[in-house]
């Protein structure tokens, strides 16, 4: 499978460079310093914020670190009063280092902290996560096929079915055993 077709319903570009301008406005960051922070270059924030460019995974979780907001506060899109998404659609972010797609199903709302996600991976490369905001706090059940996954020093081999939690503010990862291996995250922020 092609990195490309992973991410058949791509994320909308002006929801990413509202949220990029409305974060870095509530933090008071000029583009240089949020740059700076996330680890990239001045001139990809720019063209981020102003609609352009295909960020990656990475460079949308550094950013979420350096504002001190959740992935899901970058990619959320205005949600109406009753919401579907049906399976295989939704705004998907694919990694550049890995077989790796990530789906937002739900973000926290105002009042709690926890954004949903479904995830599709296929065997290759893994995908290695920085740490996220302090606090954080992963969920995982497998859906098909087989997973490794956890903090960096204590990955865990998962079957369909299974459950695991971990801190997600330290290093961790994860890696498709299988071909076809989905699971859903859940995102706890504490």
């Amino acid at each position: 499978m092609e990195r490309t077709n992973m991410a058949d319903s791509r994320l909308p570009l002006e929801w990413i460079a509202a949220s990029l301008r409305r974060e870095r406005a509530r933090t008071g960051l000029s583009l240089s310093e949020l740059a700076k922070r996330a680890g990239i270059a001045k001139s990809t924030l720019s063209q981020l914020e102003a609609g352009g460019g295909n960020p990656s995974v990475e460079t949308l979780w550094a950013l979420g670190v350096a504002l001190g907001v959740p992935f899901s506060a970058l990619v959320e899109p205005p949600v109406p009063s009753v919401q579907v998404i049906r399976a295989g659609q939704g705004p998907t972010v694919a990694s550049e280092k890995a077989e790796y797609a990530a789906t937002l199903l739900s973000a926290s709302p105002p009042g709690a902290r926890r954004d949903i996600y479904h995830l599709r991976a296929e065997p290759g490369a893994v995908r290695e996560s920085e740490p996220h905001i302090p606090g954080s706090v992963e969920h995982l059940i497998v859906s098909t096929g087989r997973l490794k996954a956890g903090p960096v020093a204590e990955t865990v081999e998962l079957a369909a079915g299974d459950y695991m939690t971990y801190r997600g503010d330290v290093p961790h990862s994860y890696e498709a055993l299988a071909p076809g291996t989905t699971f859903v995250l859940v995102m706890q922020h504490m």
